[in-house]
């Protein structure tokens, strides 16, 4: 009983450092859809936008047999990721050369920007609940009772790691809201996030059982892990340094 507990207890680690990361990267892209925003209006929607990431979540949990078998919820997730990162890039080009295009990037009201909020946070759950799924069914199960169709504890291993990483997006979104204002560039950074985990998302449709266009297994390899990291790394990485340096450029200048 004491080694199947030790066993929880390092895959409920494993998992909060997950979903901190993927909360992270989450709350990045919150903090940009909100940031054109008047301040208390920012706070409003972010609060908003957290809360139905936790009710999405809290209710997918329950659902997540069904969801992990239908494919086709994969690649609409993996469809808006890619699409918002495109699309906000191609306007933040188009901002450069068209003050009109600049000004009108930036009027979407309170409630469209709280859907656009919602709708990422529903595809970044979906990573990160079938991360969590991965991780949770390796456990020995414990317990004779089964929640959404997966092992009691399994489950609960699942909601802890959940509620933890919702907790750490809510803390890291106004955080990186103040550190966007600072440094603007980071929002490209931010979408390029953005359309990789779309990336993962697409990879893991394309070996989804039901389709195995690509061998099943490479989605959940630790090769195909290991690129996703340092890329995702990177992208962070290149985006922060390029930002120190056009906001030392802008000091300068000034």
């Amino acid at each position: 009983m004491d080694t199947i507990l030790l066993q929880y207890a390092w895959v409920l680690l494993v998992l909060i450092i997950l979903e901190g990361l993927l909360a992270a990267d989450n709350a990045v892209v919150m903090a940009v859809m909100v940031k054109h925003l008047p301040r208390l209006e920012q706070k409003k929607a972010l609060f908003y936008g957290l809360f139905g990431a936790f009710v999405f979540r809290f209710a997918a949990l329950f659902m997540i047999t069904f969801l992990v078998n239908m494919w086709w919820i994969q690649a609409l997730g993996a469809a808006y990721l890619l699409f918002i990162s495109g699309k906000s890039i191609y306007d933040q080009r188009a901002q450069k050369n068209s003050e009109h295009d600049l000004k009108a990037g930036k009027k979407s009201g309170f409630w469209m920007t709280v859907l656009k909020v919602e709708l990422a946070d529903i595809a970044f759950a979906l990573d990160s609940m079938l991360a969590a799924v991965a991780l949770a069914v390796t456990l020995p199960e414990l317990g004779d009772f089964e929640i959404g169709g997966i092992n009691g504890g399994q489950f609960t291993v699942m909601l802890l790691g959940g509620i933890i990483g919702l907790v750490i997006m809510r803390f890291a979104a106004r955080q990186f809201v103040q550190l966007l204002e600072k440094y603007p560039s980071l929002e490209t950074a931010a979408f390029l996030i953005v359309g990789w985990v779309g990336v993962k998302l697409l990879v893991m449709t394309l070996g989804h059982p039901e389709l195995q266009i690509i061998d099943p297994a490479f989605p959940h390899s630790s090769l195909w892990n290991s690129i996703f990291w340092v890329v995702l790394a990177a992208i962070g990485i290149f985006g922060y340094f390029k930002g120190v340096r056009q906001n030392r450029k802008k000091t300068h200048s000034n």
